[in-house]
Order: C-alpha cells, then sequence, then structure tokens
C-alpha cells in the first residue's frame, strides 16, 4: 500500500522540518483486559459478556476465543519490561470488572486486585505511569443476564465497582478513566449486535447510551469520595463525519450521523444535555422515558481530562435503492433513527479493517472537542492500524503502521500549534491481540505475538515510536 504521508524511503533527504512536542508530553500505548490477559478461568474471575459471546458459535471469526489471547496474565513482568525498553512513559490498560468483582456485586475478588496492584507496582518500578480504564467492554455475564446496559440498576452496579477498585489501587494510581468507548458498548453491542452481549434492538441500545453515561457520572462521583486527587476522565471514539456532497440530503445524512456518533455521548457529557435534533431523529425509536430527573447533572460531573480515540473519517450521503449491505460497523442497525443513511467509498487508502486513512480527521477531531465542548486537557487515548504482517528472519517491518503513526503524530502536533490542549498520546495498541469479533485474525499491535508460542517481537513500528519517545517529538531522516 501506497501512503501519500508515509516518510521517505532510506536513503531520501525528508525535508519535513522536526517536530518537538511540548516538555511533560505522555507517551503511551494502550490494550484492553479481554483483549490480552486471558486466564479467563482462574484467579477467581468468571465470565463477562465476551466470554459467552466469543464461545456461541459463529459469534467470532474462526471462533476464537479470550481463554488465552496473549496471556498478559501469566506474563506481565516481562511485558511491562518490554514496555521499559520502548521506553514508554505511559501505559493505558483496563480492569477486568468479572476478575475484581466475580458477578458483579458483592465484595472485590482479592486475587483479581493483587493482580492489578502487582501490575501498578511493576509499572511504578519502571517509571511508567498507570492510566486505569474501568470498563473496557467486559461486562460481568450475570449484569447482562439481569438485563445488561438498558437495565438502570447497571449504572449503579459500576459505582459500586469504580470504589472497590479505587479503594485498591487509588494511592497509586493518578490517571483513571470510567468507559472506554460507550459508542460501541451500547450501538454495537445492543443495536447490531455484532458485538458482546449480541443483542439487536435500537430502543435497548439507546437506553444502554443513557445507563452507560450515568455509570460514568456516577462512578466519577465515587472516585471523588474515595480518591479526590484523582484525574478522572472518560473516553469516547469520535470520527469527523462529513455529506458526500452539498446536496440537502446529504448533508442532513451528515448531522444525523454525527448525532449518533459523536453528540449523543459528548452532548451530555460536556454540556449536560441531549442535542434536541438527535432527539428528534430517535422519536420513532424511544421517547427517552427512561431519562429521570438528575441523570444528565450526574452524567455531566466535571471531569479533569478527556480522552479520545481516533481512527477514521464517516463520509455519508442519503440512500441510493438496493444498495449493497454495509460493514457491521456502518450496519442500519448500528444507526438507530438513521437506517437510511448510505456511507461512502472514497477510493482513498484504507487499513486491514477496510478504514480510510485520514489523518486530517484526527485535527479536525480535536480542535472540535476544544473549540466547541472543552478547555479540558485532551488525550489520544487510542490511535493505531491493523495491517497484515509478515515475520521474515525473526523481523517485522509494517511499514504502513509506522506510516499511519507518523502521519497521524504530525497531526497531533498540527492539533497543538492550532491551541488544543492536547498533553498526550497512547498508541494502539502495546501487542497484537483478540480484535473482538474478527479474533485473532486483525493485528494492531507494535510488538508481533505468536499466539502459538507467545513470542513477542517488537515490529519497526515499536522500535520507531521508541525513537520518537526518546526524541519528544518527529525528526527528519
Amino acid at each position: 500500500m501506497s501512503n501519500p504521508a508515509s516518510p521517505p524511503a532510506v536513503g531520501v533527504v525528508d525535508d519535513r522540518p522536526p517536530l518537538t512536542f511540548p516538555p511533560g508530553f505522555l507517551w503511551g500505548a494502550a490494550t484492553a483486559a479481554y483483549q490480552i490477559e486471558g486466564a479467563a478461568a482462574e484467579g477467581g474471575r468468571t465470565p463477562s459478556i465476551w466470554d459467552t459471546f466469543s464461545h456461541t458459535p459463529g459469534r467470532v471469526v474462526e471462533g476464537h476465543t479470550g481463554d488465552v489471547a496473549c496471556d498478559h496474565y501469566h506474563r506481565m513482568g516481562s511485558d511491562v519490561a518490554l514496555m521499559a525498553e520502548l521506553g514508554l512513559k505511559s501505559y493505558r490498560f483496563s480492569v477486568s470488572w468479572p476478575r475484581v468483582q466475580p458477578g458483579g456485586t458483592g465484595p472485590a475478588n482479592a486475587g483479581g486486585l493483587d493482580f492489578y496492584r502487582r501490575l501498578v507496582d511493576e509499572l511504578l518500578a519502571h517509571g511508567i505511569e498507570p492510566w486505569l480504564t474501568l470498563y473496557h467492554w467486559d461486562l460481568p455475564q450475570p449484569l447482562e443476564d439481569a438485563g445488561g446496559w438498558p437495565a438502570r440498576d447497571t449504572a449503579a452496579r459500576f459505582a459500586d465497582y469504580a470504589t472497590l477498585v479505587a479503594d485498591a489501587l487509588g494511592d497509586r494510581v493518578r490517571y483513571w478513566t470510567t468507559l472506554n468507548e460507550p459508542w460501541c458498548s451500547a450501538f454495537l453491542g445492543y443495536g447490531s449486535g455484532a458485538h458482546a452481549p449480541g443483542r439487536s434492538d435500537g430502543a435497548d441500545a439507546v437506553r444502554a447510551g443513557h445507563h452507560l453515561m450515568l455509570g460514568h457520572g456516577l462512578a466519577v462521583q465515587a472516585l471523588r469520595a474515595a480518591r479526590p486527587t484523582a484525574e478522572v476522565g472518560v473516553t469516547v471514539n469520535l470520527y469527523p463525519v462529513t455529506p458526500a456532497s452539498v446536496a440537502p440530503a446529504d448533508v442532513d445524512a451528515a448531522r444525523r450521523i454525527d448525532g449518533l456518533a459523536n453528540r449523543f455521548f459528548l452532548d451530555p457529557l460536556l454540556r449536560g444535555s441531549y442535542p434536541a435534533d438527535l432527539m428528534a431523529d430517535l422519536a420513532k425509536v424511544t421517547d427517552f422515558g427512561h431519562v429521570r430527573d438528575g441523570d444528565l447533572a450526574t452524567i455531566s460531573t466535571p471531569l479533569d481530562v478527556v480522552g479520545v480515540n481516533y481512527y477514521s473519517r464517516h463520509v455519508v450521503a442519503a440512500p441510493v435503492p438496493g444498495a449493497e449491505p454495509e460493514p457491521y460497523w456502518r450496519a442500519p442497525s448500528c444507526w438507530p433513527g438513521s437506517e437510511d443513511v448510505r456511507f461512502v467509498t472514497r477510493g482513498v487508502p484504507v487499513t486491514d479493517m477496510n478504514w480510510e486513512i485520514d489523518a486530517p480527521g484526527l485535527v479536525e477531531t480535536l480542535r472540535r472537542v476544544h473549540e466547541e465542548y472543552t478547555d479540558l486537557p485532551l488525550y489520544v487515548t487510542e490511535n493505531g492500524s491493523a495491517f497484515v504482517d509478515e515475520v521474515v528472519d525473526g523481523q517485522v517491518d509494517d511499514v504502513d503502521r509506522l506510516a499511519y503513526f507518523d502521519a497521524h503524530l504530525r497531526a497531533a502536533h498540527e492539533a497543538i500549534e492550532a491551541g488544543v490542549p492536547l498533553r498526550g498520546y497512547f498508541a494502539w495498541s502495546l501487542m497484537d491481540n483478540f480484535e473482538w469479533a474478527w479474533g485473532y485474525t486483525k493485528r494492531f499491535g507494535m510488538v508481533h505475538v505468536d499466539y502459538d508460542s507467545q513470542v513477542r517481537i517488537p515490529k519497526s513500528s515499536a522500535r520507531w515510536y521508541a525513537e520518537v519517545i526518546r526524541r519528544n517529538g518527529l525528526a527528519a531522516q
């Protein structure tokens, strides 16, 4: 693949100026518990919705599960040593709710908490800042059996869980994220059914989105009560949404998808309200009777930071009769109230996920959050790409991934120059892992994982990123 933003070939003079990031910029990498830990039934851990989903025939490509994944549970020490070798300043990881609180209610599981205590201690011993995410999609199965995120009580249970983790780790963890990508949890999990728990109901998806945000607000309050000095935020996956033309129908399609992809979460979290046009779009799906007095005030409890996950752009248009079905993340059931919108492919370079590569969209997204919503510090909490990797003579030369990172870090620097208070960047992902419904068929890692031997091989992108961290910026070659 040829990427116009790629670094020049070896031996070619790069006339682009070096880019230095602000002092103290936080360079990191990110993972998620179910995607890397394995040890699915060890240490007191009980099933999550992803255990159930992945063990259901036909749900995950090739029947893959996260039972073993990257075996990080047993290899944590050497994995942290590898992070230190790469020079990471921070590591964003998620805590497995069913490992810490089996069943989703009741007291903490001491064995589960001990794993995360050891992880945090190991990180700190290597000079790596822990960045803890409370929820990266692994709802305890008994809570799903009781109604899942469409049920209001799940939000209260999430706050209880947050308190357990804060009590155990809050003396050593400064940065806390409540939720990772609530859009995916709500609209892929309960709308399209492409992700766990695999339910397909538009009204449930909308209710799930609200209760996820309510759980977030309650968790922020619980964290502040337990650890007043904690820096607390949330991570949302955002997309610039562009109409395919200036035709009014295309412009309205972009408005609707922007409402569901971005404003459904940004407005309640940072403004304490739902957009009126979005509520009108969703009127045929729900009457918003699940929203109670005081909910939006709780949801918009003040934050310390905001995390942004960025991967690509949506280009949308009015429907065309007889159009082909869309990929799962663009399926009509993901977009209740906007089922007739068409997603347009522009013919630009794509990743192995078929996601268009659009680095300028990161600038657009960061500027929008800052200029329209908040002056809070922003962090890119995920950004990365899947490509087909090949191990040759014990090495993985992932030039396309390296080019993707280079282009997006230049975009991040451009956002900073435009006045965005961007304070850090977390590459997705530290290592290849269980890529949800795609199983082990898609590789996002800077570190290659042989899933049979569990051997780790830092790819070219990892070595390049280590140099970026050392220089605190991008140097022309």
